[in-house]
């Protein structure tokens, strides 16, 4: 049997990248994997990838609507959740100076709003023994030259997992987060091709890894299963780095 044998998963920004990769180990190690995402024809791929075992929910995680159709969906498919992965994000490069309004209601919409308001809505589906992951990153711990208010916002989520620990005492549903250092995923690529220096920068990126290399999603899904599965049970308000070393030297 699976790790995850007759559990049932919700990932969020699910159609590529950590989200993706989580999703396929999920339906791998025997969970029904509720997926959503905002862009339709990537989440219509990511179900032709994963095949039997997964429900796509088209969806804005910053959209209250959207997330109780999400919620919705579960309730009347399988009628719980014993995994809730928040893990939708985005950021954009931005110096102190050029930080743009429209740019900061967007990151912390979909960061911070949509994965206060993924448990919440969810919570209610959980039960002894669940298991919520967020997805933090090494920008939390660390200073990051252009990137202040993405950095800020997964913070913000290293602090909830703190407080919601706290909050779900007695629950026996444990709630970490999972921060992965650079990670090969379509969204860091694009915004790093948008600067116009991919290749400089990521060989950047390289040189601050002890590991010398990028992460691939896989490998954080990896990490992402361990703390969905019982073999995680006794922790909680932690915090997991899978960062090649990055936050750690």
């Amino acid at each position: 049997m699976g790790r995850l044998e007759g559990k049932i998963a919700v990932i969020t920004g699910a159609n590529s990248g950590i989200g993706l990769a989580s999703a396929k180990r999920f339906v791998t190690e025997g969970a029904h994997v509720y997926i959503t995402g905002r862009r339709k024809e990537e989440l219509d791929e990511a179900v032709q990838t994963l095949g039997a075992g997964v429900t796509a929910v088209q969806g804005d995680v910053s959209n209250l609507d959207d997330l109780d159709r999400l919620f919705s969906k579960v309730r009347s498919g399988h009628g719980r959740v014993d995994v809730l992965f928040a893990n939708a994000g985005l950021g954009a490069l931005e110096p102190l100076g050029k930080i743009t309004e429209a740019s900061f209601d967007l990151v912390f919409g979909v960061n911070v709003k949509g994965a206060i308001f993924t448990v919440q809505k969810g919570l209610p589906l959980m039960r002894e023994g669940g298991s919520i992951i967020l997805t933090g990153s090494t920008t939390g711990s660390m200073g990051t030259p252009a990137f202040s208010v993405y950095s800020a916002s997964k913070a913000a989520i290293r602090n909830l997992a703190r407080s919601w620990a706290l909050d779900l005492k007695g629950t026996g549903i444990r709630v970490n987060v999972l921060s992965p250092g650079p990670t090969e995923t379509p969204g860091l690529l694009r915004g790093l091709a948008r600067t116009g220096k991919q290749e400089a920068m990521i060989a950047g990126l390289i040189a601050q890894t002890p590991l010398g290399r990028m992460s691939h999603p896989d490998d954080i899904a990896a990490v992402a299963l361990f703390l969905a599965s019982d073999d995680s049970t006794s922790m909680t308000g932690s915090e997991i780095f899978a960062d090649g070393g990055m936050a750690q030297v």
